[in-house]
Protein backbone atom coordinates (compact mmCIF):
# COMPACT_ATOMS: atom_id res chain seq x y z
CA UNK A 1 0.00 0.00 0.00
CA UNK A 2 1.29 3.44 -1.03
CA UNK A 3 2.04 5.75 2.31
CA UNK A 4 3.10 9.39 3.28
CA UNK A 5 4.77 10.78 5.86
CA UNK A 6 3.38 14.13 6.03
CA UNK A 7 5.55 16.74 8.66
CA UNK A 8 3.49 19.37 10.34
CA UNK A 9 5.72 22.06 8.14
CA UNK A 10 3.80 20.16 4.96
CA UNK A 11 6.54 18.54 3.52
CA UNK A 12 5.50 15.24 2.23
CA UNK A 13 7.80 12.11 2.13
CA UNK A 14 5.87 9.46 -0.27
CA UNK A 15 6.50 5.36 0.53
CA UNK A 16 5.56 1.99 0.96
CA UNK A 17 3.38 1.20 3.91
CA UNK A 18 4.88 -2.07 5.17
CA UNK A 19 2.68 -2.40 8.80
CA UNK A 20 -0.18 -0.71 10.61
CA UNK A 21 -2.17 2.31 8.83
CA UNK A 22 -2.12 5.81 10.47
CA UNK A 23 0.72 6.74 13.23
CA UNK A 24 1.03 10.69 14.90
CA UNK A 25 3.81 11.56 16.65
CA UNK A 26 6.96 13.64 17.07
CA UNK A 27 9.40 13.02 14.10
CA UNK A 28 13.09 12.14 14.99
CA UNK A 29 16.03 10.38 13.25
CA UNK A 30 18.83 8.15 15.01
CA UNK A 31 22.66 7.73 12.88
CA UNK A 32 23.04 4.05 14.42
CA UNK A 33 23.68 1.79 11.48
CA UNK A 34 22.77 -1.26 13.50
CA UNK A 35 20.65 -1.39 16.27
CA UNK A 36 16.93 -1.32 15.09
CA UNK A 37 15.43 -3.61 16.81
CA UNK A 38 16.89 -1.89 20.27
CA UNK A 39 15.88 1.36 19.14
CA UNK A 40 12.15 -0.02 18.48
CA UNK A 41 11.95 -1.22 21.97
CA UNK A 42 13.75 1.41 23.86
CA UNK A 43 10.78 3.24 25.59
CA UNK A 44 12.37 5.74 25.58
CA UNK A 45 11.21 6.24 21.87
CA UNK A 46 7.46 6.57 23.35
CA UNK A 47 5.54 8.89 21.22
CA UNK A 48 8.04 9.55 19.14
CA UNK A 49 7.93 8.25 15.12
CA UNK A 50 11.90 7.48 14.53
CA UNK A 51 13.82 7.90 11.13
CA UNK A 52 16.68 5.19 10.41
CA UNK A 53 19.45 7.49 8.85
CA UNK A 54 21.28 4.37 7.43
CA UNK A 55 19.63 3.62 4.72
CA UNK A 56 19.57 -0.72 5.17
CA UNK A 57 17.66 -1.58 7.52
CA UNK A 58 16.52 -5.48 8.53
CA UNK A 59 19.75 -6.89 6.98
CA UNK A 60 20.52 -8.99 9.95
CA UNK A 61 16.24 -9.76 11.39
CA UNK A 62 15.55 -9.51 14.49
CA UNK A 63 15.41 -12.07 17.96
CA UNK A 64 14.33 -12.16 21.66
CA UNK A 65 17.73 -11.54 22.94
CA UNK A 66 17.85 -8.01 21.60
CA UNK A 67 14.20 -6.82 22.93
CA UNK A 68 14.92 -3.68 25.46
CA UNK A 69 11.23 -4.04 26.99
CA UNK A 70 8.08 -5.33 27.54
CA UNK A 71 6.42 -4.30 24.07
CA UNK A 72 7.12 -1.57 21.38
CA UNK A 73 6.27 2.25 22.58
CA UNK A 74 7.48 3.88 19.09
CA UNK A 75 4.72 5.86 17.21
CA UNK A 76 6.26 4.52 14.17
CA UNK A 77 9.06 3.83 11.61
CA UNK A 78 10.13 5.51 8.89
CA UNK A 79 13.30 3.43 6.64
CA UNK A 80 15.19 3.45 3.46
CA UNK A 81 15.46 0.11 2.11
CA UNK A 82 13.50 -2.46 3.78
CA UNK A 83 15.63 -5.84 3.85
CA UNK A 84 12.79 -8.46 3.86
CA UNK A 85 15.33 -11.60 4.04
CA UNK A 86 17.75 -11.28 6.60
CA UNK A 87 20.87 -13.06 7.12
CA UNK A 88 22.46 -14.00 10.59
CA UNK A 89 23.40 -16.75 12.97
CA UNK A 90 20.92 -15.08 15.40
CA UNK A 91 18.14 -14.01 13.26
CA UNK A 92 14.65 -15.60 14.73
CA UNK A 93 12.41 -13.63 12.18
CA UNK A 94 12.15 -10.57 9.97
CA UNK A 95 12.15 -7.50 10.65
CA UNK A 96 8.84 -7.06 8.14
CA UNK A 97 7.10 -9.64 9.95
CA UNK A 98 8.09 -8.13 13.32
CA UNK A 99 6.75 -4.96 12.55
CA UNK A 100 3.72 -6.80 10.78
CA UNK A 101 2.94 -9.27 13.85
CA UNK A 102 3.25 -5.95 16.61
CA UNK A 103 1.42 -3.69 14.23
CA UNK A 104 3.92 -0.87 14.19
CA UNK A 105 3.29 1.71 11.78
CA UNK A 106 6.09 1.81 9.25
CA UNK A 107 6.62 3.64 5.54
CA UNK A 108 9.45 2.68 3.60
CA UNK A 109 11.07 3.20 0.31
CA UNK A 110 11.38 6.98 1.20
CA UNK A 111 14.18 9.61 1.32
CA UNK A 112 15.13 9.33 4.58
CA UNK A 113 18.37 11.69 3.77
CA UNK A 114 16.08 14.34 2.83
CA UNK A 115 14.20 14.07 6.16
CA UNK A 116 16.85 13.87 8.03
CA UNK A 117 18.22 17.12 6.57
CA UNK A 118 14.62 18.70 7.27
CA UNK A 119 14.54 18.13 10.72
CA UNK A 120 18.18 18.96 10.89
CA UNK A 121 17.27 22.36 9.35
CA UNK A 122 14.03 23.09 11.20
CA UNK A 123 13.82 21.02 14.47
CA UNK A 124 12.13 18.12 15.51
CA UNK A 125 8.24 18.73 14.62
CA UNK A 126 4.56 16.29 14.67
CA UNK A 127 4.45 14.31 11.94
CA UNK A 128 1.96 11.70 10.54
CA UNK A 129 1.81 8.31 8.79
CA UNK A 130 -1.01 7.58 6.63
CA UNK A 131 -1.87 5.81 3.28
CA UNK A 132 -1.51 8.30 0.56
CA UNK A 133 -5.47 8.19 0.03
CA UNK A 134 -6.23 9.55 3.36
CA UNK A 135 -8.84 12.29 3.73
CA UNK A 136 -7.45 16.00 4.68
CA UNK A 137 -9.86 16.21 7.18
CA UNK A 138 -8.21 12.57 8.71
CA UNK A 139 -5.08 13.96 8.37
CA UNK A 140 -6.03 17.20 10.34
CA UNK A 141 -7.51 14.99 13.53
CA UNK A 142 -4.52 13.18 13.25
CA UNK A 143 -2.29 16.28 13.73
CA UNK A 144 -4.68 17.50 16.64
CA UNK A 145 -3.34 14.34 18.87
CA UNK A 146 -0.73 15.10 21.35
CA UNK A 147 1.70 12.32 21.13
CA UNK A 148 3.53 12.82 24.40
CA UNK A 149 0.18 12.63 26.93
CA UNK A 150 1.28 11.10 29.88
CA UNK A 151 4.24 8.95 28.36
CA UNK A 152 6.33 7.77 31.78
CA UNK A 153 3.44 6.06 32.88
CA UNK A 154 2.69 4.42 29.73
CA UNK A 155 6.08 2.46 29.98
CA UNK A 156 6.94 2.23 33.23
CA UNK A 157 6.60 -0.88 35.06
CA UNK A 158 3.21 -0.98 36.83
CA UNK A 159 4.14 -3.66 39.87
CA UNK A 160 7.50 -3.73 41.71
CA UNK A 161 9.71 -6.44 41.09
CA UNK A 162 12.56 -8.17 42.07
CA UNK A 163 15.90 -8.99 40.12
CA UNK A 164 17.26 -11.03 43.08
CA UNK A 165 21.22 -10.80 43.88
CA UNK A 166 24.23 -10.92 46.44
CA UNK A 167 25.66 -7.10 45.86
CA UNK A 168 24.29 -4.19 47.13
CA UNK A 169 20.33 -3.48 47.19
CA UNK A 170 19.29 -1.03 44.71
CA UNK A 171 15.90 0.97 44.43
CA UNK A 172 15.53 1.36 40.20
CA UNK A 173 12.96 4.42 39.45
CA UNK A 174 11.67 2.59 36.03
CA UNK A 175 10.87 5.92 33.91
CA UNK A 176 10.81 3.52 30.60
CA UNK A 177 14.07 1.52 31.50
CA UNK A 178 15.92 -0.45 28.97
CA UNK A 179 16.50 -4.15 30.02
CA UNK A 180 20.34 -3.99 29.02
CA UNK A 181 20.81 -1.50 31.82
CA UNK A 182 18.96 -4.16 34.58
CA UNK A 183 21.43 -6.94 32.73
CA UNK A 184 24.33 -4.37 33.70
CA UNK A 185 23.71 -3.60 37.51
CA UNK A 186 22.36 -7.54 37.81
CA UNK A 187 25.69 -8.91 35.97
CA UNK A 188 27.53 -6.32 38.47
CA UNK A 189 25.98 -8.39 41.44
CA UNK A 190 23.38 -6.15 42.33
CA UNK A 191 20.31 -7.09 44.68
CA UNK A 192 17.76 -4.90 42.39
CA UNK A 193 14.19 -3.91 43.71
CA UNK A 194 12.32 -1.98 40.30
CA UNK A 195 9.66 0.50 41.39
CA UNK A 196 7.05 1.97 39.24
CA UNK A 197 8.28 5.79 38.08
CA UNK A 198 5.31 7.57 40.65
CA UNK A 199 6.72 5.66 44.06
CA UNK A 200 6.42 7.96 46.97
CA UNK A 201 9.75 9.12 48.26
CA UNK A 202 8.58 7.89 51.41
CA UNK A 203 8.00 4.09 50.33
CA UNK A 204 10.97 4.03 48.37
CA UNK A 205 13.41 4.96 51.61
CA UNK A 206 10.99 2.44 53.73
CA UNK A 207 13.09 0.09 51.83
CA UNK A 208 16.64 0.53 53.00
CA UNK A 209 18.48 0.63 49.61
CA UNK A 210 21.96 0.63 49.46
CA UNK A 211 21.05 2.85 46.60
CA UNK A 212 18.71 4.38 44.08
CA UNK A 213 19.06 4.39 40.28
CA UNK A 214 17.29 6.65 38.23
CA UNK A 215 16.20 5.28 34.49
CA UNK A 216 16.03 6.64 31.07
CA UNK A 217 12.50 7.18 29.66
CA UNK A 218 10.32 9.46 27.28
CA UNK A 219 9.21 13.21 27.38
CA UNK A 220 10.20 16.20 29.17
CA UNK A 221 11.87 15.62 32.17
CA UNK A 222 9.66 18.69 34.02
CA UNK A 223 6.64 16.13 32.96
CA UNK A 224 8.50 13.48 35.01
CA UNK A 225 8.49 13.29 39.50
CA UNK A 226 10.97 15.80 40.49
CA UNK A 227 9.77 16.31 43.83
CA UNK A 228 10.32 12.51 44.17
CA UNK A 229 14.15 12.71 43.09
CA UNK A 230 14.08 15.64 45.21
CA UNK A 231 13.26 14.35 48.67
CA UNK A 232 15.73 11.14 47.61
CA UNK A 233 19.04 13.46 47.14
CA UNK A 234 21.21 13.49 50.41
CA UNK A 235 19.68 9.90 51.60
CA UNK A 236 21.33 7.77 49.69
CA UNK A 237 23.95 7.22 46.68
CA UNK A 238 22.41 8.03 43.73
CA UNK A 239 23.41 6.80 39.87
CA UNK A 240 21.16 8.69 36.83
CA UNK A 241 21.18 7.92 33.49
CA UNK A 242 19.42 10.31 30.81
CA UNK A 243 16.43 11.28 31.95
CA UNK A 244 17.76 10.32 35.40
CA UNK A 245 20.57 12.96 34.89
CA UNK A 246 18.27 15.26 34.05
CA UNK A 247 16.26 15.09 36.84
CA UNK A 248 19.20 15.21 39.14
CA UNK A 249 19.94 18.53 37.69
CA UNK A 250 16.05 19.60 37.91
CA UNK A 251 16.22 18.48 41.83
CA UNK A 252 19.32 19.67 42.46
CA UNK A 253 17.76 23.18 41.18
CA UNK A 254 19.04 23.57 37.67
CA UNK A 255 17.18 23.89 34.55
CA UNK A 256 16.95 21.86 31.26
CA UNK A 257 16.04 22.50 27.80
CA UNK A 258 14.86 20.93 24.45
CA UNK A 259 17.55 20.33 21.98
CA UNK A 260 16.27 21.22 18.60
CA UNK A 261 17.09 17.29 17.38
CA UNK A 262 18.43 16.19 19.56
CA UNK A 263 21.01 13.08 20.10
CA UNK A 264 19.75 9.36 18.59
CA UNK A 265 22.35 7.08 17.56
CA UNK A 266 25.05 5.13 18.70
CA UNK A 267 28.27 6.94 17.59
CA UNK A 268 27.91 10.21 19.46
CA UNK A 269 31.37 11.49 20.96
CA UNK A 270 31.77 12.37 24.56
CA UNK A 271 34.63 13.81 26.67
CA UNK A 272 35.47 12.45 30.03
CA UNK A 273 36.86 15.95 31.39
CA UNK A 274 38.52 14.48 34.44
CA UNK A 275 40.95 11.62 31.87
CA UNK A 276 40.28 13.59 28.73
CA UNK A 277 39.73 10.31 27.02
CA UNK A 278 37.05 10.71 24.17
CA UNK A 279 34.28 7.92 24.43
CA UNK A 280 31.81 6.83 21.67
CA UNK A 281 28.73 6.81 23.18
CA UNK A 282 24.88 5.44 22.38
CA UNK A 283 22.57 8.28 23.03
CA UNK A 284 18.77 8.81 22.65
CA UNK A 285 17.48 12.00 24.43
CA UNK A 286 15.98 16.13 23.28
CA UNK A 287 16.33 17.63 26.43
CA UNK A 288 19.72 18.64 28.13
CA UNK A 289 21.02 20.55 31.39
CA UNK A 290 21.32 24.17 30.73
CA UNK A 291 24.54 24.43 32.33
CA UNK A 292 24.40 27.98 32.98
CA UNK A 293 21.88 26.60 35.53
CA UNK A 294 24.71 24.36 37.05
CA UNK A 295 26.55 27.63 38.30
CA UNK A 296 25.28 28.14 42.05
CA UNK A 297 24.99 24.58 42.73
CA UNK A 298 27.74 21.96 44.43
CA UNK A 299 27.94 20.00 41.29
CA UNK A 300 30.91 19.55 38.50
CA UNK A 301 30.49 19.26 35.14
CA UNK A 302 32.60 15.74 33.94
CA UNK A 303 31.28 14.63 30.65
CA UNK A 304 30.75 17.06 27.53
CA UNK A 305 29.52 16.33 23.92
CA UNK A 306 31.87 16.64 21.42
CA UNK A 307 29.63 17.41 18.68
CA UNK A 308 27.99 20.63 20.50
CA UNK A 309 29.46 21.36 23.97
CA UNK A 310 26.20 19.91 26.03
CA UNK A 311 26.44 18.36 29.53
CA UNK A 312 26.78 14.71 28.80
CA UNK A 313 27.90 14.21 32.49
CA UNK A 314 27.74 15.88 36.20
CA UNK A 315 28.43 14.64 39.74
CA UNK A 316 27.62 16.14 42.97
CA UNK A 317 30.55 17.74 44.62
CA UNK A 318 29.95 16.67 48.54
CA UNK A 319 27.26 14.55 48.01
CA UNK A 320 27.32 10.55 46.81
CA UNK A 321 25.22 11.51 43.59
CA UNK A 322 26.29 11.38 39.82
CA UNK A 323 24.36 10.79 36.23
CA UNK A 324 25.33 11.18 33.00
CA UNK A 325 23.22 11.54 29.48
CA UNK A 326 24.50 8.84 27.65
CA UNK A 327 23.65 5.16 28.02
CA UNK A 328 26.37 3.35 29.13
CA UNK A 329 24.84 -0.18 28.96
CA UNK A 330 25.20 1.28 25.28
CA UNK A 331 23.34 -1.02 23.12
CA UNK A 332 23.17 -0.60 20.64
CA UNK A 333 26.59 0.45 20.14
CA UNK A 334 29.98 0.19 21.57
CA UNK A 335 30.71 -0.89 25.28
CA UNK A 336 33.33 1.16 26.12
CA UNK A 337 31.20 3.41 28.92
CA UNK A 338 30.06 0.23 30.86
CA UNK A 339 32.97 1.23 33.92
CA UNK A 340 30.48 3.45 34.63
CA UNK A 341 28.05 0.65 36.42
CA UNK A 342 31.89 -0.53 38.11
CA UNK A 343 31.77 3.17 39.69
CA UNK A 344 28.64 3.18 41.30
CA UNK A 345 29.51 -0.24 42.75
CA UNK A 346 32.47 1.88 44.18
CA UNK A 347 30.46 4.49 45.51
CA UNK A 348 28.26 2.19 46.93
CA UNK A 349 30.79 0.22 48.57
CA UNK A 350 32.41 3.31 49.89
CA UNK A 351 28.88 4.65 51.13
CA UNK A 352 28.20 0.80 52.75
CA UNK A 353 31.64 0.88 54.54
CA UNK A 354 31.39 4.70 55.77
CA UNK A 355 27.84 3.35 57.18
CA UNK A 356 29.52 0.61 58.98
CA UNK A 357 32.21 2.76 60.16
CA UNK A 358 35.16 1.27 58.26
Amino acid sequence: MIGKLILEDGSVFQGMLASGTKAVGEVVFNTGMTGYQEVLTDPSYCGQIVTMTYPLIGNYGVADLFEQARQSFVRGFVISELCGQPSSWQAEDSLVSYLKTRNIPCIYGVDTRAITRRIRAHGTMKGVIVPADTPESEIAELFAISPFIEVVNEVTTKEVYRIPGNGPHIAVMDFGIKRNILNSMAKAGCNLTVLPAYTPAEEILALNPDGIFLSNGPGDPKDAPVETVRKLIGKKPIFGICLGHQLLALALGGDTYKLKFGHRGSNHPVKDLTTGRVYITSQNHGYAIDEDSLANLDVTVTHRAVNDGTVEGMRHNSLPVFSVQYHPEAAPGPDDSTYLFEEFMRLLNKEMNKARGN
